[in-house]
């Protein structure tokens, strides 16, 4: 997989330029296998691993991979199988009922085992990877579940909230969670609203794709300029239009 066809950058948009003439056909943002296991893949490469030290595992959103998979049917799919496969969990990010985050499964689990070593709610976290992990793929779990079906007693449970691992949804019921997401959340919500003001301030309220991700990203942006590019068009904040001079972000009309 090129580093071009990965990652968004300005050289993409420059080349599409001088190939093409007259209207834009391609979409340089969608990706060439219209798999969601490969746009998972392209998008973990923009996640900021060492702005966590390297403690979260790479965090995607679903609205990403509807950037680069236009059929949400199909991406909503494609992804369901991967769930149901344990290749990929599905997390409820919290900010918003349909924000969710997608990790692939391996790393979730060693992010979560390293999260958890030497803590008193180790053990539960252990268990929990080991036989519920595997097992289940749901996005959330209930009371009767977990202790019934898994064998969790109470204390456990509440370690498993300690840890992270669990965020409260309601009375006997919770999220999976990624242990210290909270900051990853923080900056995600800053960062799209950023980004989106860029477009907003831009003259037409329109920026040229390649101009936006040629700029410098400013301090509230963390997760990169790419990373929030993908998030905008897939959850169709922004209108992404191909034209002769490049991909145009265009804020909808209200």
């Amino acid at each position: 997989m090129s580093r071009k066809r990965r990652l968004l950058a300005p050289e993409t948009f420059a080349l599409k330029k001088r190939r093409e003439r007259g209207p834009v056909e391609a979409d340089p943002l969608r990706g060439e296998s219209g798999s969601a296991r490969a746009a998972v893949e392209e998008l973990v490469q923009l996640f900021p691993r060492g702005l966590f030290e390297d403690a979260l595992p790479p965090i995607v959103l679903r609205s990403q991979v509807y950037s680069l998979l236009p059929d949400r049917t199909v991406a909503d799919r494609q992804l369901k199988e991967l769930q149901e496969q344990g290749e990929i969990r599905i997390i409820q990010l919290g900010f918003d009922l349909d924000a969710h985050g997608i990790v692939f499964t391996e790393d979730y689990r060693t992010r979560v085992l390293k999260a958890c070593d030497g803590r008193p709610y180790a053990g539960a976290v252990q268990k929990f990877l080991a036989s519920v992990l595997p097992a289940c793929g749901d996005l959330s779990f209930q009371q009767e579940q977990m202790t019934q079906t898994f064998g969790f007693r109470d204390p456990e449970i509440t370690h498993l909230v300690k840890a992270g691992v669990f965020t409260v949804r309601d009375a006997g019921s919770w999220w999976l969670a990624v242990p210290g997401a909270g900051r990853f959340i923080k900056y995600f919500v800053k960062g799209r609203q950023a980004v989106l003001g860029m477009v907003r301030k831009a003259k037409y309220r329109e920026l040229l794709l390649s101009e936006l991700l040629g700029r410098r990203a400013p301090a509230t942006v963390q997760l990169g300029l790419a990373y929030h590019v993908h998030d905008l068009i897939g959850a169709q904040l922004v209108d992404c239009v191909s034209t002769t001079s490049g991909t145009i972000l265009r804020l909808p009309e209200t």
